[in-house]
């Protein structure tokens, strides 16, 4: 049974930190992401209901925020991994009592989870076939953007342009790990999904920063979070949205 929803959404600019606060908050996300990447701790390796994630779970409050106060029809989430973040938003859309999680990958791991708003694709995420066919499920419903498959810039801008035409005026796309290649993690990654966003953003001017989603300080995912704000030329039906 889902679960009504309230009314309290924050959605007001966050107070810029001062340069003392932003040294510490860089200091703490290097910690986090290197505890994981080079000493083997699990501050990334999540365990929803069983089922393997890699976020932090700030973010996935943040996913939580969004999926309330959007109500998208149709989550597109690009890197399966093991499912559990496809379970984790499969349940929330059963608590908000609509929408389908469609999660795409080029491996089938083992033992995934089901349930009856996810629906798997395999293949890769930027092959012709595979967008046609999320483009053609989405038809002219309302849809959420996860990026967090092959990090590496030039696809993550080609997953960009593939997929922004489907996010509505007050939608969103979230890069994940924009935090690699020195920003702050991973120095030594090599143009990533930073890279890709600075070149999409530079583009266009259809998308904006919500850094409100970035207000808990700690996030993979810095710069990530993008909200349409104005209709493209290849998303017409952002005129026909219903409330």
């Amino acid at each position: 049974m889902s679960v009504p929803i309230g009314s309290y959404f924050l959605e007001r600019e966050q107070p810029a930190l001062s340069l003392e606060e932003a040294k510490v908050v860089e200091r703490f996300h290097d910690l986090y992401y290197r505890r994981w990447s080079q000493q083997g701790a699990d501050t990334i390796n999540l365990s929803w209901f069983g089922y393997e994630t890699l976020k932090c779970p700030l973010d996935l409050w943040i996913y939580q925020e969004l999926l309330v106060a959007t109500r998208p029809d149709i989550v597109i989430e690009t890197g399966t991994w093991f499912g559990g973040s496809a379970l984790y938003i499969a349940m929330l859309l059963e608590q908000i009592g609509d929408g389908e999680i469609i999660t795409i990958d080029v491996e089938v791991k083992p033992n995934r989870p089901e349930h009856r708003r996810i629906k798997y694709l395999t293949g890769s995420s930027t092959d012709q076939a595979i967008v046609a066919q999320v483009t053609s499920l989405v038809g002219g419903k309302r849809s959420m953007i996860i990026l967090d498959s092959d990090h590496r810039a030039s696809f993550v801008y080609d997953e960009l342009i593939a997929y922004s035409p489907l996010v509505q005026v007050g939608d969103y796309i979230i890069v994940e790990d924009t935090n690699v290649n020195g920003h702050p993690a991973w120095p030594d990654f090599g143009p990533g999904p930073t890279e890709a966003l600075q070149k999409f953003l530079a583009e266009n001017n259809e998308f904006i920063i919500d850094r409100c989603c970035e207000r808990f300080l700690m996030t993979l995912n810095p710069g990530g979070y993008l909200r349409r704000n104005r209709p493209g030329i290849t998303s017409s039906k952002d005129t026909e949205r219903v409330e």
